[in-house]
């Protein structure tokens, strides 16, 4: 008979955890219908200008005297090196946009600056870039979860796909509130997010399921920490490695994949979380026991047995 050891006892603390859980989400689900997300020119259509400076300039000085000059909605962000510039515009695209630009940067004398290109991003573009982002957020989800069903159980399934559907609103939410630009580079986080969530979750579920075939003692709850105290050390090894490359982003990057390291950072943060507290939160809610994962006997296998 297998006997049950614990280390960090964390269903302890899963009724709590699933309130702040709830909270979180409502919080999201509430910003996003009243603030919306703070779509970027990806999305929403407007105008690239790409200017090159002889010296490295301040982005702030930038954008203050852009907007001295008339500009709206401007974002000033470097691209490619500090001496390369692109400016996104809200408005439409006209032909002496470029050079529009360019005389409102050289009304500050310190600097020696040179157009390199103007374009227009339609919002026809930025609309199908849109649905088509969101079609496939739902189709990873929805692939996850005939995955997840087929390879472990239903009820696997149901609480993997909760656990990145609280992930994803959780990080949608957070730009939201903080009305954070949402544009490509931020979509391909979340589904990045989607991707290690659920690595995560499919390790600690693989070791839930293995547990409760193999333990013969200790309630649901007592098998779930089991397997969450023996996965610990690599989640947080997966986990740590994973910030220490993000922060390097985050710090160092440049403001171009700035909103892409802060998404990839909450994202790990609540992926990380989210594995230990809400999937396993939602199998002890759905009443997850050994008979759900016990191996049909085959009926030849019954027959051999037989005297």
């Amino acid at each position: 008979m297998s006997r049950i050891n614990r280390s960090i006892d964390f269903m302890a603390k899963r009724k709590i955890a699933g309130y702040i859980s709830i909270a979180l989400v409502l919080l999201s689900l509430v910003s996003l219908a009243v603030n919306q997300l703070k779509l970027g020119l990806d999305f929403t259509g407007g105008t690239l200008v790409e200017v090159s400076f002889q010296q490295a300039p301040v982005l702030n000085d930038l954008r203050s005297e852009l907007e001295n000059a008339g500009f709206e909605d401007v974002t000033v962000q470097n691209f490619g090196s500090d001496l390369d510039v692109l400016v996104r515009l809200a408005q439409g695209f006209s032909p002496t946009v470029g050079d529009d630009v360019l005389a409102a940067i050289r009304s500050n004398d310190a600097y020696e600056v040179e157009l390199k290109r103007a374009e227009f991003v339609g919002a026809q573009v930025g609309e199908e870039l849109r649905d088509q982002g969101g079609l496939g957020m739902l189709l990873a989800l929805g692939l996850v979860m005939v995955y997840v069903a087929f390879r472990f159980q239903l009820k696997f399934s149901v609480a993997s796909v909760a656990a990145l559907a609280h992930d994803v609103i959780i990080m949608l939410g957070l730009f939201s509130i903080l009305q954070l630009d949402f544009d490509l580079t931020v979509l391909a986080a979340v589904l990045a997010v989607i991707g290690y969530s659920l690595n995560d979750t499919i390790v600690v579920s693989d070791r839930i399921r293995e547990n409760f075939r193999r333990l013969r003692t200790g309630t649901p709850e007592d098998i779930v920490n089991v397997s969450l105290n023996q996965t610990l050390g690599r989640t947080l090894i997966t986990s740590l490695t994973t910030l220490l490359v993000l922060f390097a982003l985050f710090f160092f990057g440049g403001e171009l994949i700035h909103n892409f390291a802060i998404a990839l950072l909450v994202g790990v943060f609540v992926g990380t979380y989210s594995s230990i507290y809400v999937a396993a939160n939602v199998l002890l809610a759905m009443n997850i026991d050994r008979e759900d994962l016990m191996v049909p006997e085959k009926e030849g296998e019954i027959e051999d047995d037989r005297p």
